[in-house]
């Protein structure tokens, strides 16, 4: 098939998520996410997860399911990143199993002693999340308020920009970090392998590379929303009184978060000048989150994307992808 006879690929994507692991990648489905992991030996290792199946309809309402996919998104992230350690041969902490409150947990939770850690971790991470982002840029925003003697909304609009400063901060100072590098380049990875998918090019390393490493339904994109549309919400929920100020800021994360992925999830599935406008904060962060991959890297996202087509069959992607390389 020529370049001007291939059919495009539909504009809200062939429904292919992924994450940079530990040495590796991970590609999520509809129904499952497999890993694919370059161990200590330098083969791939390939792991594959059944997804759960959202039992009520609740979690479809626009905004909630947006709190849902957050949630969810940081309890498999928590899962995966640890696995993928153990996978690529870097889990070499040993714990004191003889110890009476490992006996003590054991005894009480059973095989069910990594859900309640992973579990915890993800609350821990939401609270300081929250604190860093939401709780901080508001003393902040207060304290230059105060200094300057600005208007209420004013201080909004200066509590966002902290908030701004302190995530953009926080990205380029992890970002130079050496393994923080390498997970960077796997995210790269992960984008130019979708991108080859979604070009219904042939996932070959050679193919994968020719693609961009910017895609704009990235995690990194929901992030930046987010950052955004706090500023706007909180310019029109403003008050003088500091505690309330920090009580709304915590009671609004959740609709923040909604409304946040109902905007990426519309900028993923229409194509236009305004889309390209909200999609463009994200897209200028990923040149710090995502990196140019090595090709065993780009072998790591091919093999766990193939792993994910092998339970769901992409029948529109083998009658139309393009198998010649060089076009």
């Amino acid at each position: 098939m020529s370049s001007n006879e291939r059919k495009k690929c539909p504009v809200g994507g062939k429904g292919i998520g992924g994450q940079a692991v530990i040495e590796g990648v991970m590609m999520r489905g509809r129904t499952l996410y497999a890993m694919a992991v370059r161990g200590e030996n330098g083969e791939i290792k390939i792991e594959k997860t059944p997804l759960k199946k959202r039992v009520s309809k609740l979690w479809n309402v626009p905004l909630i399911r947006g709190c849902v996919a957050f949630v969810d998104s940081l309890v498999i992230g928590m899962k995966i990143i640890g696995r993928s350690a153990e996978m690529a041969g870097m889990e070499d902490i040993e714990y004191d199993r003889d110890s009476k409150f490992e006996r003590w947990l054991e005894d009480k939770v059973g095989d069910k002693l990594t859900d309640y850690v992973i579990g915890i971790s993800v609350v821990i991470s939401i609270v300081m999340s929250i604190a860093l982002f939401m709780v901080l840029p508001t003393i902040i925003g207060g304290w230059v308020n105060t200094l300057f003697g600005s208007h209420a909304r004013v201080r909004a609009v200066i509590e966002g920009l902290v908030r701004i400063a302190i995530f953009l901060g926080y990205i380029l100072l992890v970002s130079q970090m050496k393994d923080i590098k390498r997970v960077f380049m796997y995210h790269g990875a992960e984008h130019k392998t979708i991108n080859c998918f979604e070009s219904y090019d042939e996932l070959t390393v050679e193919n994968v590379k020719k693609h961009t490493r910017l895609h704009k339904r990235c995690g990194t994109s929901f992030l930046v929303l987010v950052m955004l549309v706090s500023m706007f919400v909180f310019f029109f929920v403003n008050t003088n009184v500091l505690y309330l100020r920090i009580i709304s800021r915590i009671l609004l994360v959740p609709v923040i978060a909604g409304i946040s992925y109902e905007l990426i999830k519309w900028a993923g599935s229409h194509d236009n000048w305004l889309v390209n406008l909200v999609s463009a904060p994200g897209i200028a962060l990923q040149h710090i989150t995502t990196k140019e991959p090595d090709d065993d890297m780009i072998e790591c996202a091919i093999a766990s994307l193939k792993a994910v087509l092998e339970e769901e069959p992409d029948e529109d992607y083998e009658q139309n992808k393009n198998t010649d390389a060089d076009s």
